[in-house]
């Protein structure tokens, strides 16, 4: 049993310090997740929406799992419901987000902002965060081959976005 999931159990039995240490021991793994799935202008609002809904949810660990991949899928349905409203508000304000031209400043944030949302979760858990594909399918809740056709079709579309900036770039 993982450190996490220990102070998970015992806040399930009321332990409220249990719940804070599971905070400070998986906060920075929710943190760089939510950045790189969410919007990163409010980081900060999808973790504490995470927690928030892990000590709604806390009733419903039964323990038969990683503490870390329940609170991660948590995080997921953050972020996915975070994306669906920025692009309603996005929509309703016809505004764009400006892109940077300039190959030299390609930065990997806005070209996995070109992912579809189920691609980029798998590209950012294998690529970015290091967890097996069998981990990611856990959190995605799909199966393994799926998680790994997402990476390998992230890749090649990243891979294709990286050589359109810097053709343009250049010309």
């Amino acid at each position: 049993m993982t450190e996490p999931t220990y102070e998970l159990v015992a806040a399930q039995d009321g332990n409220a310090a249990a719940f804070d240490r599971f905070v400070r021991l998986t906060i920075d793994d929710v943190t760089r997740y939510c950045h790189y799935l969410g919007d990163r202008d409010h980081v900060d609002d999808l973790v504490q929406d995470t927690y928030l809904g892990a000590l709604r949810s806390l009733h419903t660990y039964r323990g038969d799992s990683d503490a870390l991949r329940w609170l991660l899928t948590i995080a997921r349905r953050s972020c996915a419901d975070s994306i669906r409203h920025l692009e309603r508000t996005r929509r309703t304000e016809l505004t764009r987000r400006p892109r940077r031209d300039d190959a030299a400043n390609v930065d990997l944030e806005l070209l996995l902002d070109e992912l579809p949302e189920e691609q980029r979760q798998a590209f950012v858990l294998t690529q970015l965060m290091g967890y097996r594909y069998e981990e990611t399918a856990a959190i995605a809740g799909c199966p393994v081959g799926t998680i790994r056709s997402r990476v390998a079709r992230a890749r090649t579309q990243l891979a294709g976005l990286a050589t359109i900036d810097t053709t343009r770039a250049a010309g």
